[in-house]
C-alpha cells in the first residue's frame, strides 16, 4: 500500500516537474474575431441573408396557416372532393416550406455553405497565426479562453490574443 502511494506521488511530482518546463499561453478567439474588420462584415452579411431566409419561410407559414383558417371556414360548405383536395393543397404547401427550411438552415444548408464561403477563411488565418505564434515561441499548449470550458483562470501575461492581432495586421 505504502508503495504504491509512493509511486503516486513520485508520478506525480514527475508530471508536475515535466508540465512546469513547458510553456502554456492562451488566446480569446471571440475578442481576435471581434477585433477584425472583415469577420464583422462577413457576420453582418450571415446575418441578413439569414434574416432574409428567415422572413421568407414565415411569410410562407402565413399562407399556410390562412389556407387553414380558410378551410375551416367554409369547411361545411365544400365536398369531400374539394376537402381532400384544400388538404392536399395545404399539406403540399407545408412540405415546400419544411424543404426550404431545411434547404437555407439544415446541416449541409446554404448558410452553413455561405458561413463556410466568408467566414472559414478568416478563422483558418487566425488558427495559423496562432499555430506560428506558438511554434516561433516554442508554446507547448495554447488553450482558447473564449470556449472558457475548463480555464477557471487565466493569467493575463499568458494572454496571446493581442500578439495573434498584431501578427495579423490588426490593433486592438
Amino acid at each position: 500500500m505504502k508503495k504504491n502511494l509512493i509511486l503516486s506521488m513520485l508520478v506525480a511530482m514527475i508530471a508536475t516537474f515535466a508540465t512546469a518546463q513547458q510553456k502554456i499561453g492562451y488566446v480569446d478567439t471571440d475578442y481576435i474575431l471581434k477585433n477584425i474588420p472583415a469577420y464583422q462584415a462577413a457576420q453582418a452579411q450571415l446575418d441578413k441573408i439569414s434574416a432574409d431566409w428567415q422572413k421568407e419561410i414565415e411569410n410562407i407559414y402565413a399562407q399556410i396557416d390562412k389556407m387553414y383558417r380558410d378551410f375551416q371556414a367554409e369547411k361545411v360548405l365544400l365536398t369531400e372532393e374539394m376537402k381532400t383536395k384544400r388538404e392536399n393543397e395545404i399539406i403540399a404547401k407545408e412540405k415546400k416550406a419544411k424543404e426550404l427550411q431545411k434547404k437555407y438552415f439544415g446541416k449541409d444548408g446554404e448558410l452553413f455553405k455561405k458561413r463556410q464561403e466568408l467566414v472559414k477563411p478568416i478563422q483558418d488565418e487566425v488558427f495559423n497565426a496562432i499555430k506560428d505564434i506558438a511554434i516561433q515561441g516554442n508554446y507547448a499548449i495554447i488553450f482558447d479562453a473564449a470556449s472558457n470550458a475548463n480555464m477557471l483562470y487565466t493569467d493575463p501575461k499568458l494572454d496571446k490574443s493581442d500578439e495573434v492581432l498584431k501578427k495579423l495586421g490588426y490593433k486592438n
